[in-house]
């Protein structure tokens, strides 16, 4: 199941994040994203499991992906794809430019995205910690 996350959600996203980040919770304040009007954190629920998330802010018709964490036991099963799905239909039909930043490394999400439409724009140099970053970037019509 799919929804929208909740306060009692934060403590799972948090531990999820820290598969992205080990400071994460410190990094994405996820109460205040999920009360600041412009966030959206979804959830993908298994047997009452959050097994994964995305975040993302979005002003007026475009987004930002902040966040795609899934767990690591529940990799390859459709989870990111059906996340991704869900928050671009989310934002509505008014969307019309959705970007992410990932490591360049991360072969698997690269492709991912690309799956997706996503386009490699620009290469940040050092972005993270050990690794450089591709701004990636999706159109709509």
């Amino acid at each position: 199941m799919i929804r929208e996350a909740t306060v009692m959600d934060i403590p799972r996203i948090n531990e999820l994040g820290e598969l992205l980040h080990e400071n994460f919770s410190n990094l994405f304040k996820i109460n205040e994203m999920l009360k600041d009007g412009y966030s959206k954190v979804i959830v993908y629920e298994k047997q009452e499991k959050i097994v994964g998330f995305i975040s993302a802010t979005v002003f007026y018709d475009t987004c930002d992906i902040l966040s795609l964490v899934v767990d690591p036991e529940y990799r390859r099963k459709m989870i990111a794809s059906n996340l991704l799905t869900y928050l671009i239909s989310d934002c509505g039909e008014g969307l019309k430019l959705v970007t992410l930043e990932v490591a360049a490394h991360n072969t698997p999400a690269i492709n991912l995205y690309e799956k997706f439409g996503f386009e490699i724009v620009h290469k940040r140099e050092k972005y993270y910690k050990n690794d450089d970053a591709y701004l990636m970037a999706r159109k709509s019509e």
